[in-house]
């Protein structure tokens, strides 16, 4: 393909996933035409696809991420809903041990969508499908072109083996974690993109189950956290309720303590979490299949914001091509929609995307939701026995201690809950937990006594109490 004519704005997107796509729609009104490429195919329904593993393991999709993708394809959460996802209600509709004791189900505030990864990409992609601007093309990119100053297109593998050039003004790098754009871009001249890796080794291990027969529609999130305060590797379990009257369950452990994809101990791997009430509510129902095992799971931020003048033009990278987050605290998605909001508003202020220091200033602006979880996430990673990378230093710790004594104060307090909600869900950045009301909270600490076991309604108490499969026991 020949390079485009200078009247017409093409961006060339580099990977069809979530983030692919979601950056496509925020380019929509600021190009002619857009290209995105795929090396695998995509399905035309909630279906599988090949090149995304993690597909297989629970998803949620918090309000501040569920709510960019809402500004940027209006009606896209109607189409989950109407295929069966679930709009959950926070902190009602989620059953949660924290490492400082169980959180109460307050009132609504802020939620959730829980589906298969499956159903939430095709409901983004599916918004894209009929525009006429937008077209995919199935191929495996191989190389940048350009220099060191900029970034011109890229050299895309076609099915056949055969190789096509497409040039473009703006090329996104929505490849995902195992991205090979900053090696092409040292192959170019730029300079090497300074990372920050946070490996608390992480194993993820999931199974969709059937939920029993009479599990109320409005099942909440099941999730038992691990405290990273204590000396033994962290155990997570969580159930996701998702379409079609499933589940979707994920059994996490650090570096010593991982899961296995051994069907007969799955069960008795969540009775070892800090409280066994997944594994209970599991000898309940029914399992679907086998167990599917992720260890991929390290924090690894690539800095492009640090290359300064020398970040090239016509060139940005989004969602796990820039920061792959420990999927354990969910926030992958969310990160990745409010970016490519972030991406949206810089195309409307700079008006020519492939300008002069308008991809600089783009990622500034798209790690900016990513400076939240990551803080988030390696905030308590950084704090497991045997994770790798960075140490914890005297202002990690100082932080740490304020933050689990928030956590202790929102078992009982609902300023301290709203709070951590108003930054775990992204819809305010980590500051909010410095304002004088919270840090009045924290002092104050929690108003209500604490809980001694999960607050579960009486329908929730019928699942829990009905017979079970077998017997909950420990390996």
């Amino acid at each position: 393909m020949t390079a485009p004519h200078s009247s017409t704005r093409r961006v060339l997107v580099l990977g069809g996933g979530l983030a692919g796509t979601l950056a496509a729609a925020a380019l929509i009104p600021h190009c002619d035409e857009i290209l995105i490429t795929e090396r695998h195919t995509l399905p035309a329904t909630p279906q599988p696809r090949r090149g995304l593993p993690q597909a297989r393991h629970a998803h949620m999709l918090w309000s501040g991420g569920a709510e960019a993708i809402e500004r940027l394809l209006p009606g896209t959460t109607a189409r989950w809903l109407s295929h069966g996802a679930h709009r959950i209600p926070l902190p009602t509709g989620m059953v949660s041990l924290s490492p400082g004791g169980w959180f109460r189900r307050w009132p609504e505030s802020h939620f959730l969508i829980t589906a298969s990864r499956d159903l939430l990409d095709w409901g983004v992609r599916t918004g894209l499908d009929e525009h006429p601007k937008i077209r995919f093309l199935q191929g495996e990119p191989t190389r940048l072109l350009g220099n060191p100053a900029r970034i011109t297109g890229a050299i895309v593998r076609r099915p056949d083996g055969s190789e096509e050039t497409l040039h473009a003004d703006l090329v996104v790098d929505a490849m995902g974690r195992g991205s090979r754009a900053p090696r092409w871009l040292e192959d170019l001249g730029v300079p090497p993109i300074p990372e920050s890796v946070i490996d608390a080794g992480v194993t993820y291990a999931s199974r969709r189950y059937k939920a029993p027969a009479d599990t109320p529609t409005a099942w909440p999130v099941i999730h038992i956290q691990a405290d990273p305060r204590r000396p033994d590797p962290g155990k997570i379990a969580s159930i996701v309720p998702i379409e079609g009257g499933d589940w979707l369950v994920s059994l996490s452990g650090t570096r010593g303590g991982e899961p296995t994809n051994d069907s007969d101990a799955y069960e008795a791997y969540a009775a070892q979490a800090r409280s066994p009430l997944v594994a209970e509510i599991l000898a309940r129902a029914e399992p679907l299949g086998p167990v599917t095992v992720t260890r991929t799971t390290a924090n690894r931020r690539r800095h492009y914001e640090k290359l300064g003048r020398h970040m090239p033009d016509g060139f940005v990278a989004i969602g796990d091509s820039a920061t792959a987050l420990n999927p354990v605290y969910g926030h992958g998605m969310s990160v990745a929609a409010q970016s490519a909001r972030g991406l949206a508003e810089v195309a409307v202020k700079r008006c020519n995307i492939g300008g002069n220091g308008f991809a600089r200033h783009a990622q500034r602006v798209i790690g900016r939701p990513a400076t939240a979880a990551w803080m988030l996430a390696t905030g308590q990673d950084i704090f497991f026995p045997n994770s790798r990378g960075k140490k914890p230093n005297l202002l990690d710790r100082v932080t740490s201690a304020y933050v689990h004594r928030l956590i202790h104060t929102a078992t009982g307090d609902l300023t301290a809950t709203d709070a951590l909600t108003e930054v775990m869900t992204l819809q305010a950045d980590v500051a909010a937990l410095a304002h004088p009301a919270v840090l009045l909270a924290a002092l104050r600490g929690p108003r209500l006594p604490a809980l001694t076991g999960p607050e579960l309604t009486l329908a929730e108490q019928r699942v829990l109490n009905a017979p079970g499969r077998r017997a909950v026991t420990q390996v």
